[in-house]
């Protein structure tokens, strides 16, 4: 079979590696080094809130549009001159991005480059799983997943550091040398598989294409943009929710019946991918929302900066590259992948704990940073058990598919992840804020003595006394909706935890006896 003839050795593995690495490193910090940089970008290109947010959506957007084709490209026009490409897309694009005069134009620009960069994800892992031989992929998903899981957290302090100390084009301008050298090495170092003949023009899928991209575009701008939308009472909203349901209908029977699919549904007849694909929608929820919730949390309740922030995710992600490496070679040496994700998922439902424990209005930093580690050791026992699970039983061609469906659904949990937590915060706040209110009569004695304390505070300051009145009340008022605030995100992490907790039980059941993978072999042969 062809798909031997792949594997690498020595310096040129080396190489091949670490170009991979390079290349999803490059995709991922882009997807969260912008958070940081929203407001410089809002007042530089005078643009609204609502027109800013779609400098994350659009790129969104383009990344999982491509992400599901990536397998079908590699095949149309060989996976090196496709790797190729896509970094010169990314590169190119990023520097039109740090080049834009207006709003839309850098919103286009980002659509473009999220087209280029989806493909560096799923490609990059291919790539490096079929460069090792198949007793060491579990070492070779882990150094891919440095890569994976070190990106998100490492986004905010980069672009925290160069919006700080440069100015917002910067944190695209970064991309160019990497995405130079990494472009020479690939043509130089990558080789594409054997494929079967290139289909063509007339015979390409293209209904199967624009139903994709139809479909799986509304489904992301609805969980991008919902909440500001105030969901269904938004007609964009709900038509688009309405296109993106039967879109994938159609797009899932369009792919089962056509001769040459866009995207071999198929190969979700293997068990383990199945289960796969599930964990890792749930990977993306919990990586992308606690990787959203805490800079969140840290700059508004807290008033860190940007910069502050990001750093404080930093030595979690350390623990995580740390542990990388030993899981997988705890994954060499035969431990099943469903106990060690299963004890990925305890440890991240002990962090999710934590977190709902330590949350206060004044939350001192030392208190994240335990808590932090214990979310590191998590997320590094999650990723690549996941990942080897899914392509454990996979052959040639077909890891390139799996890989692409766990790829779209770890973005798309990411998605899901952020939608739901940005709608349960501003709901959860409402909540406990009129619970709050409802708890303080004006007329109880103790708020009257409350605020009284306040006035005579503000008047020993030198305000008149109806001034200082009205700004103790502010005051109280204000300290009652950061109240509010933290018990949300208090909510959050529980309910975080409780989510991964759940799950625990149905990874136990999953099964992968020796004599199942013969079968699936075979099945998937047909």
């Amino acid at each position: 079979m062809q798909h031997e003839s792949l594997v690498e050795y020595g310096s040129r593995r080396v190489i091949i590696t670490i170009t991979a690495i390079f290349c999803a490193l490059l995709e991922i910090v882009d997807t969260t080094i912008v958070n940081v940089a929203l407001n410089d970008m809002k007042g530089n290109l005078g643009a609204t809130l609502n027109e800013i947010g779609w400098v994350i959506t659009a790129y969104a957007i383009g990344n999982v549009i491509i992400v599901p084709m990536t397998s079908w490209l590699s095949a149309q026009f060989g996976r090196r001159n496709y790797f190729a490409a896509s970094i010169i897309i990314f590169t190119v694009f990023s520097f039109l991005c740090g080049n834009a005069n207006g709003i839309w134009q850098l919103v286009f620009f980002r659509f473009i480059q999220g087209l280029g960069g989806g493909a560096l994800l799923v490609t990059s892992q291919t790539i490096i799983t079929e460069s090792y031989p198949p007793e060491k992929r579990g070492m070779a998903q882990a150094i891919y997943g440095l890569g994976v899981i070190i990106g998100p957290t490492l986004g905010p302090p980069l672009g925290g550091y160069i919006v700080e100390h440069f100015s917002w084009p910067y944190i695209f301008y970064i991309n160019i040398p990497i995405g130079t050298i990494a472009t020479l090495l690939t043509l130089q170092f990558v080789r594409s598989p054997k494929y079967a003949e290139k289909k063509l023009a007339s015979e390409v899928d293209w209904i199967g294409i624009a139903l994709l991209a139809i479909s799986v575009g509304s489904l992301q701008y609805v969980l991008e943009r919902g909440q500001e939308d105030d969901w269904f009472e938004s007609r964009t909203i709900t038509t688009l929710a309405v296109t993106a349901f039967f879109g994938l209908f159609l797009f899932i029977w369009r792919e089962l019946t056509a001769k040459n699919p866009i995207v071999e549904l198929r190969v979700l007849k293997n068990g383990n991918l199945r289960v796969g694909t599930i964990l890792s929608f749930i990977l993306g929820f919990g990586l992308y929302g606690s990787t959203f919730i805490i800079p969140l949390y840290t700059q508004s309740s807290l008033g860190w900066t940007a910069e502050q922030a990001g750093a404080l995710m930093i030595p979690a992600a350390l623990t995580t590259a740390f542990m990388m490496p030993m899981i997988g070679r705890l994954l060499q040496k035969g431990v099943k992948q469903q106990f060690l994700v299963a004890t990925g998922m305890f440890i991240f439902f002990i962090y999710s704990f934590w977190g709902y424990k330590i949350l206060t209005p004044d939350t001192s930093k030392d208190a994240f940073f335990w808590m932090l580690i214990v979310r590191g050791l998590g997320m590094g026992m999650l990723f690549i058990p996941i990942t080897t699970l899914s392509l454990s039983t996979l052959k040639g061609q077909q890891i390139g598919q799996g890989a692409s469906f766990t790829g779209m659904m770890r973005q798309l949990g990411g998605s899901f992840g952020i939608a739901l937590i940005t709608t349960f915060l501003a709901r959860q706040n409402m909540v406990h804020r009129s619970a709050l209110t409802a708890h303080m009569m004006v007329d109880d004695p103790r708020v009257q003595q409350r605020v009284i304390n306040m006035q005579h505070n503000y008047m020993a300051h030198g305000k008149t006394a109806d001034n200082a009145l009205r700004t103790a009340y502010q005051t109280l008022d204000f300290m009652i909706s950061k109240q509010a605030a933290v018990l949300s995100y208090m909510d959050v992490f529980l309910y975080l935890g409780l989510m991964f907790l759940i799950c625990i039980p149905f990874v136990l059941m999953v099964k992968a006896k020796k004599h199942e993978k013969k079968i699936d072999i075979s099945e998937a042969m047909h």
